[in-house]
């Protein structure tokens, strides 16, 4: 995809359609992690998507919380097997090591860390959200996920119809949306503001305000959940 080169090029963290950023490890990811943290959050038997992936630390979090099965989406195939895969590998291979007394610390055979019981309960999906959502409901069974995870995904207002109906399809009944957010993305036009009335137009989902931060642009946490 020659991605990063055309990044370079346009001086640009995302290329609209081409690149949308997921190779960068943006900082409402670590506003998440760390209020799953101090909440003590775990996901014991939840299946877990964490969507617009990047380099799958939300997802990562989950298994080693509990998760039964995670899902790590991206708009960029480059991503998902460039970084997302080897990232989750590393991760939980690194578990294993910590876990493990016995261990030699040689990791040059990657074939017995991918068989690390928590990969085995990771799948992994490149495209933009209509195809993921197209080949979810191709599937035996559509899938529903007890809990979204979703970071900095909602900066361009163009991409806010299917990212709602990604939402609305896989979301389990009494599911929960975890998103982090800016309150506005300069340049691209998105932004917390603008998503929240777009949810309300739609009369979907509520959604309420976890964490606000002070420093720097505004950045947020906030959940979705179906109205009831």
């Amino acid at each position: 995809e020659k991605i990063l080169t055309r990044s370079a090029e346009q001086r640009s963290d995302l290329i609209s359609g081409v690149y949308e950023g997921g190779l960068k490890v943006w900082e409402c990811t670590y506003d998440l992690l760390e209020l799953i943290e101090k909440e003590g959050q775990t996901f014991t038997g939840k299946t877990v998507l964490d969507l617009g992936c990047g380099a799958g630390l939300l997802g990562i979090l989950a298994l080693k919380r509990g998760a039964r099965q995670v899902y790590f989406q991206d708009y960029n195939s480059t991503v998902i097997e460039q970084l997302t895969v080897s990232n989750v590998i590393l991760n939980l291979g690194a578990e294993e090591e910590e876990e493990d007394d016995e261990e030699d610390g040689d990791d040059d055979d990657e074939d017995e860390v991918s068989q690390h019981p928590l990969v085995a309960k990771c799948r992994f999906f490149s495209g933009d959200w209509s195809t993921f959502l197209d080949l979810l409901i191709k599937e035996d069974k559509l899938p529903k996920f007890d809990t979204i995870l979703t970071s900095e995904t909602i900066y361009n207002t163009a991409y806010y119809p299917v990212f709602h109906e990604t939402l609305e399809k896989l979301l389990a009944p009494d599911g929960l949306v975890y998103l982090a957010t800016k309150s506005h993305y300069f340049g691209v036009g998105g932004g917390l503001h603008l998503f929240e009335t777009f949810v309300q137009q739609k009369g979907v989902f509520s959604l309420d305000p976890l964490w606000n931060g002070d420093k720097g642009l505004q950045r947020h946490v906030v959940v979705l959940r179906f109205k009831l």
